[in-house]
């Protein structure tokens, strides 16, 4: 985990512990030996431009004094923040004030060992997992070979080099990534020069990214196992397994290749024979031995779908009576399949379609600090907010333990490669190409990768589009979907990516920058998420925390992070009222982040029914210090981000339209869910009950639907703003302009035979309005847009769609103030022109009866024992998105107890959080938090059930909340839970 300092957590001694956690994720042999950093391996890094003498650095005995100690696997710049020679690169505005020319250049990495004393078998290797970006690697004086590529493995025998039982030197020189990045250098971590979201980091990551390590084997070894399973049926699995085996001697030999398949214990074997000094691929399946037909095989299921089953085969090499090279390799036994019926992908997995909700990962830390169990919490928190798939941005993720946690937990993965839209080549296409085929060998076992994608918001240039097609086909089977550009061909853009009226994420279309119209299957959507103050306050200088200022521009909620639209943000915050202070500031931005994330994915679910097939946030998860585009931030803390999306991705839910009041239920699990009833509810700021909008229906949920229940029946009566009013048009040909608003259905206005003509209406002042109605005689507008203005003559786009029809079309769009309405025709969808029989304008900003200025809708689920299955609860404005009346919620006074048991190295709190009968009104927002008792410093990372919830008077929420032993120390527990109303800068 990252704890507050993050200068002591990369001394030396947790990198150890990072790099020993890696290396449990590999397929490992047992006499794996690594060179990873350690209290026994040290390893020392030197500018090439400050070493001398380059000849002598590579023999055992060299003295290493004045070099600096190094992380590997990590980062040369990272090296030198953990040892505190940079001040602390997340706080403040360090990171912009280092001297980059110290750490954009070569540098010299340089570590002796002994090779261990019980290699006993014939050949030892040294093995690399992983450089950025280009390396030449020297054992003892000899140049061993080259790595060209951040996927590249290295694999050297050193048998006739290694010393006996004296000392190795090993040295590596690591070259810096050429620029621009993107793509000439690719592949690399492209954003390593900075982005919108994470600042240029000196050295742009060059280092020993990935593992060093020993081994020892016979002659015969074992390379890239390949597991590939084929289901006829769910009930029966055919499995094939391959590899390559490679004779290391010169001789020829015959070898066995067993494999042993658990569960199950399904064993097989084979003798083969093998050239010297050659290779041969052997691949056996059920023509060969009739066990690899599994039935009843135990499938592996993505999150919400089903359990996310592995199966493990252990593939052994015999010579005579010696196993010469065995790997263990994880696997799952899945089908995925895929249509684009509508222009609109949609991916399935074993038969059953799966609705996609997820998130991007722009890096796994900026600075490649994030190792080992980091990977296992990160993509735990994923499947906690009911996520289903993580896209790996341009590829920027590159470590196993990555991949082995979202086979564990059940996330589907959209794998990108390391292209961005750019109008360039790599400077080397075939070490583009030959990285990309070392991604998918190491890879492809991995159950959940569901998606290959060629290049961000682009198409890669010839000829790496069909080189990566015939890769995949070659060697991954071709049986992934492979998708070349990441906002088009069947998908519906990326962004928007700034916050956005809740409302607007259900109204037709929420535009998106490339690819179709419509809702359909999003890449990227996003909003900015303002942090606690508990995060706050670690990386931003106290000085600097109010008013808004450069400072924070830094953190990117300013002008480097423009596609988050803070400003925008800002005016959401402001409807809870103009916050007082940063603290009022971050409290207040967690219901924005709560409301506007739970809207994104509950607009795409309420349209399953149309075109949506998923959806992923830009970005769930954090590799920097910022206030934008994460879930949980980069310490862990679950912003309100993360709880509006675990809400609305609930697999079985209930959900408000804010734009139609419809109450949908919505089914994204491979069951039927027959005799539910759904209970809506809406209380006043008192607590009170309007019993008037109570509303309770019996309904059945099929497996992937959305199903309307009932409508909330707020606001029945919403005045027509533009009946008589004066009407203008750009030409008339059949009546009179008047004639849409004069409040008879048979006298119609038409215009000339011309597409962009156009008719608006002048409300005599500005109004608060909402909505339109046109009614369209046969010659209606197949696109068109609705426009306002305030003064006739500049005109602001409130809708648009290429969908028009003939008939009846009433539009719906978040409150804007305006005095003149337009129709503006774009497209006919006749030779006539356009015709209208009516034009209404909606009044916005109506009251509904006994309603308070703000007032709760309270939404329960239950199956047909009555047990609840899903709830939710919103806040809405009478003006809509006022919600200042929040602050006049009195205290209230809270009843917390829990309890708290310690076991397999973990703490476990169980607490009851109750809003007495007695309270004088409903216990808002209520954030509750696990903290050390001496400091009050939140206890992180915390998995918990629940938090930024509401409760009436006499309720009462259990809450949940895990956490690692070590997080707590030998602190003691302390709970606490508060409500909005208690914070209220009165």
């Amino acid at each position: 985990m990252l704890p507050t300092n993050l200068i002591s957590c990369f001394k030396i001694v947790f990198a150890i512990i990072f790099g020993m956690l890696l290396c449990s994720n590999l397929n490992a042999q047992s006499n794996f030996v690594y060179l990873n950093s350690s209290n026994t391996q040290q390893w020392k890094i030197k500018p090439q431009a400050d070493v001398s003498d380059a000849d002598k650095i590579k023999v055992a005995g060299f003295n290493t004094d004045g070099w600096v100690q190094a992380i590997v696997p990590g980062t040369t710049f990272a090296s030198y923040v953990a040892v505190g020679l940079e001040k602390d690169p997340n706080f403040g505005d360090n990171i912009y004030k280092v001297d980059r020319a110290k750490y954009d250049r070569n540098f010299w990495y340089r570590t002796e060992f002994k090779v261990p004393a019980n290699y006993a078998q014939k050949n030892i290797w040294l093995n690399f997992k992983g450089v950025n970006r280009k390396a030449d690697i020297y054992l003892n004086g000899t140049l061993l070979g080259s790595l060209d590529g951040f996927m590249m493995r290295g694999q050297f025998d050193i048998t006739s080099l290694v010393k006996g039982r004296d000392k190795n030197a090993l040295a590596v020189l690591v070259y810096l990534p050429l620029q621009p990045l993107a793509n000439v250098g690719s592949p690399n971590y492209v954003s390593s020069a900075g982005w919108d979201w994470m600042p240029y980091v000196p050295g742009l990551n060059s280092g020993i990214t990935d593992n060093v390590y020993l081994s020892n084997t016979g002659d015969i070894t074992i390379k890239d196992p390949w597991i590939q399973s084929s289901l006829p049926t769910n009930a029966r699995a055919d499995i094939s397994v391959s590899a390559e085996l490679k004779n290391n001697s010169a001789t020829s030999q015959a070898a066995i290749i067993k494999g042993v398949i658990t569960p199950g214990n399904i064993e097989f074997s084979k003798k083969v024979y093998v050239n010297g000094n050659s290779s041969t691929n052997v691949k056996l399946d059920k023509k060969d031995f009739e066990q690899l037909m599994i039935n009843s095989p135990r499938l592996w299921w993505p999150n919400g779908y089903g359990e996310p089953n592995l199966y493990n085969c252990k593939l052994s090499v015999v010579v005579g009576d010696e196993v010469s090279d065995v790997q263990n390799i994880k696997f799952g036994i899945k089908r995925y399949s895929y249509d684009t019926i509508g222009h609109v992908l949609h991916v399935a997995i074993n038969g059953v379609k799966v609705f996609i909700k997820g998130g991007d990962w722009g890096m796994s830390e900026y600075m490649l600090r994030c190792r080992g169990a980091e990977y296992d919490t990160r993509v735990r928190l994923h499947k906690e907010m009911n996520f289903n798939m993580i896209r790996n941005w341009i590829g920027s993720v590159t470590d196993e333990g990555f991949y082995d946690a979202c086979d564990k937990y059940g996330i589907m993965v959209w794998d990108d490669f390391w292209l961005n839209a750019n109008e360039n080549l790599p400077a080397d296409i075939n070490v583009f190409n030959a990285n990309a085929i070392e991604k998918i060998k190491r890879f492809r076992n991995h159950p959940s990768i569901a998606i290959w994608c060629a290049e961000n918001e682009g198409w890669p240039m010839a000829p790496l589009n069909n080189w990566l097609k015939e890769d995949l086909a070659t060697f991954d089977g071709g049986d992934r979907h492979y998708q070349p550009n990441s906002h088009a061909e069947n998908l519906t853009g990326s962004g928007p990516w700034a916050n956005k009226d809740p409302r607007y994420y259900f109204t037709a279309s929420p535009t998106g920058l490339g690819g179709n119209k419509g809702w359909g299957l999003r890449s990227e959507l996003g909003t900015a998420v303002f942090t606690n103050f508990d995060s706050f306050k670690k990386f931003m200088p106290a000085d600097k925390w109010w008013p808004r200022n450069e400072m924070w521009n830094q953190h990117f909620f300013g002008l480097l992070a423009f596609n988050a639209g803070p400003d925008y943000y800002d005016e959401s915050v402001s409807n809870y009222g103009m916050p007082k202070g940063i603290e009022d500031y971050c409290r207040k931005a967690q219901f924005v982040n709560v409301e506007t994330n739970k809207a994104m994915f509950e607009g795409w679910q309420d349209a399953m029914g149309e075109d949506a097939s998923g959806l992923m946030t830009w970005m769930s998860q954090s590799a920097y210090p910022s206030m934008v585009w994460q879930t949980y931030d980069y310490y862990y803390d679950l912003t309100g981000a993360f709880w509006g999306a675990k809400k609305a991705c609930e697999p079985l839910h209930i959900q408000w339209n804010p734009l139609t009041n419809a109450i949908k239920i919505i089914n994204t699990t491979r069951a039927d869910a027959d005799g539910l009833t759904a209970q809506a509810d809406v209380y006043n700021l008192d607590g009170s009950l309007v019993k008037q909008y109570s509303i309770s229906k019996t309904a059945d949920a099929p497996a992937n639907s959305a199903g309307q229940v009932f409508d909330l029946k707020f606001n029945p009566y919403k005045a027509d703003l533009a009946k008589n009013k004066p009407v203008f048009a750009s030409s008339s040909t059949n009546g009179n302009a008047s004639d849409v608003n004069d409040g008879k259905s048979d006298t119609r206005w038409a215009s000339s035979y011309n597409d962009a003509e156009w008719i608006s209406i002048d409300l005599g002042k500005d109004e608060v309005i909402n909505g339109v109605g046109l009614t369209w005689e046969d010659a209606y507008a197949k696109a068109f847009k609705i426009q306002i203005s305030n003064d006739n003559h500049t005109w602001h786009d409130v809708y648009s769609t290429t969908d028009g029809r003939q008939g009846q079309q009433k539009i719906t769009f978040p409150e804007v103030t305006a005095r003149y309405v337009r129709m503006q025709g774009v497209e006919r969808a006749t030779y006539w022109g356009y015709s209208l029989y009516n034009f209404e304008v909606y009044q916005g900003d109506v009251a509904s009866e006994g309603l308070s200025a703000v007032h709760f809708i309270k939404l329960k689920l239950t199956d047909k024992n009555g047990k609840l299955v899903s709830d939710n609860f919103y806040w809405r404005g009478n003006k809509r998105r006022d919600y200042t009346a929040l602050n006049t919620l009195p205290k209230v006074n809270l009843k917390v107890t829990y309890k708290t048991v310690k076991a397999d190295g973990k703490y476990y709190i169980t607490a009851q959080v109750t809003n007495p009968v007695s309270s004088k009104a409903v216990a808002f927002g209520i954030r509750v938090q696990a903290v050390k008792a001496s400091t009050g410093e939140q206890i992180l990372p915390a998995i918990m059930s629940d938090n930024y919830f509401t409760l009436l008077k006499g309720e009462t929420k259990e809450v949940r909340i895990e956490f690692d032993a070590e997080a707590l120390g030998s602190e003691s527990i302390k709970l606490l839970a508060d409500a909005y109303n208690n914070s209220i800068q009165r």
